[in-house]
Order: structure tokens, then C-alpha cells, then sequence
């Protein structure tokens, strides 16, 4: 929103951009003012910003392999005191992950309802054919009524 009060501001004003948008002018005016002057910004964002370039630079060092635990430690190996929740929140920001073993590829999903038509149409015509009521008692079981 701050990118299109700049574009409109000198034909309308930021106030009445303001008022017709759901934002008030003094987020607006915050917003800009931290363009200009990084340090206005919260302390979790600059800090986010250190650790991104050490995450980064760690990840790569070792192969792009090391997921968010390995990451956290080899960090504090280093003296780099971060959580490890905010290792993992921002390696899942750079969209980076590390190798998964044990794990097998799945490249073919099997369709369920393609399996149960052919278990179906299997018992409808099987070598006894389908019961006195017309339906095949190894897929559909009939209800009996207690008394």
C-alpha cells in the first residue's frame, strides 16, 4: 500500500489516501521513515537481517546439506547466538532445506477409486456371481436386524 499512496500522493494527498484506504497515515509515515533510516527498524528485523547472511553463508558451506538443526549448531559452534526457531523460520523464508534421508521418492500415487472399482466389478462377477439379493457379500455386508 505505501508503494501506491507514493504513486498517487502528489495528485490526492496521503491523507486522503488514507482515509478511502484501510491504513492509517502514521503507518504510512513509519513505513517511510524506516526506508530511509534502517536503524527505525524493529529489533527482530535487524537481527533477522545479520542472521540471513550467516545462515546463508553456512548452508552453502557445507553443500546446501544441513537442514535447520544442523545449521543452529554449527552457528553456535561459531559463537553466533541465534534460536533455533528463528533458524528454521528464516531458512523456510529463503526457501532453503537440507537433504532428507531414509527417505524414498513417491513418483506414482496409486488411485483409490481405481482400486476399489476393480475389487467391485471383481466380486460382482466372480466365479459364483452375485448373491440372491443382487449384491456380492465380500464388498457390501448385509445389515441384520436384531430383535
Amino acid at each position: 500500500m505505501v508503494s501506491f499512496i507514493d504513486e498517487h500522493r502528489a495528485q490526492y494527498g496521503v491523507e486522503p489516501i488514507c482515509r478511502e484506504l484501510p491504513i492509517a497515515p502514521s503507518v504510512y509515515y513509519e513505513a517511510k521513515a524506516r526506508q530511509t533510516d534502517p536503524s527505525l527498524l524493529p529489533a527482530r528485523s535487524r537481527r533477522d537481517a545479520e542472521l540471513v547472511g550467516e545462515i546463508e553463508r553456512v548452508h552453502k558451506a557445507n553443500f546446501r546439506v544441513y537442514g535447520a538443526r544442523k545449521v543452529w549448531r554449527q552457528l553456535r559452534r561459531e559463537n553466533v547466538v541465534a534460536a533455533r526457531c528463528t533458524v528454521e523460520r528464516l531458512m523456510r523464508r529463503m526457501g532453503l532445506q537440507g537433504v532428507v534421508r531414509g527417505r524414498r521418492c513417491r513418483t506414482t500415487i496409486a488411485d483409490g477409486a481405481q482400486r476399489c472399482r476393480a475389487i467391485w466389478s471383481s466380486a460382482i462377477s466372480g466365479p459364483r456371481g452375485p448373491t440372491s439379493s443382487g449384491w456380492p457379500t465380500s464388498v457390501c455386508r448385509s445389515k441384520r436386524r436384531r430383535r
